[in-house]
């Protein structure tokens, strides 16, 4: 059986100080049993992926953008190109721009004997919010390196600080982790008591990422060695 994951809470019953607050939105309406709120669950999901989901409306119309994340306490952080639409839209006089961003990891393929029970593990948050661009120069700098560093921690360090340019080009929104929730699934197959006997293969194909030994660029100078944080990945 999955194993099920509560939200935080204190003895009288009230959200913890080290919980998001549920809302309509990020409870789930089904197995919500499986949703989390707390800050170490959360935090822990955002900080071992790369890739998020943005999610935005345009013109009236869903859009829905990958794009890499990166978080610095209770915010996080996106950029992209200055002329890059929902990254204008989040900017200017405008109120900010209501978002949905999503970010999930699958953990393993999880085969029942019925199809219908098929299903994976996995890790994902949800979050919804209004972003807004960042303007002020120090907290977009800092933003930035927290986007390298959430890819490669050590790398900021170790390559060239975007000059004014590079920076001007650049836009960067901030999302306040405010309305937010965690959900996961574990364990193996939940199959009906009459399919116990059926001769068919049950159980879990574990999903893990693998990292492979560094590539050199061609034109990579003699003498740099592999550094220290890619070694150890």
């Amino acid at each position: 059986m999955s194993e099920l994951v509560s939200p935080t809470t204190t003895e009288a019953g009230a959200e913890s100080p080290d919980a998001y607050a549920r809302s309509e939105r990020t409870a789930p309406t089904r197995s919500a049993d499986r949703a989390a709120y707390d800050h170490e669950t959360v935090h822990s999901i955002l900080d071992t992926g790369y890739v998020c989901h943005l999610g935005f409306v345009r013109d009236g119309a869903p859009v829905v953008l990958p794009t890499l994340y990166g978080r610095v306490g209770n915010r996080l952080y996106l950029h992209g190109s200055t002329g890059s639409r929902p990254l204008r839209m989040a900017g200017g006089t405008d109120p900010g721009l209501a978002v949905c961003v999503t970010v999930t990891h699958v953990d393993g393929l999880v085969l029942a004997r019925s199809a219908f029970h098929h299903s994976i593990n996995y890790r994902s948050v949800v979050i919804h919010g209004t972003a807004h661009q960042v303007t002020d120069p120090e907290e977009k700098t800092a933003a930035l390196d927290a986007l390298v560093d959430h890819v490669l921690p050590g790398r900021a360090a170790d390559s060239r600080p975007g000059n004014a340019k590079e920076l001007a080009a650049t836009a960067v929104i901030r999302l306040d982790l405010t309305e937010v929730s965690a959900k996961m699934r574990t364990g193996g197959p939940n199959d009906e008591p009459e399919d116990l006997s059926l001769p068919h293969w049950s159980g879990v194909v574990p999903v893990t990422p693998v990292y492979g030994a560094p590539i050199p660029s061609d034109d990579l100078a003699p003498g740099i060695a592999v550094p220290a944080y890619l070694q150890n990945l």
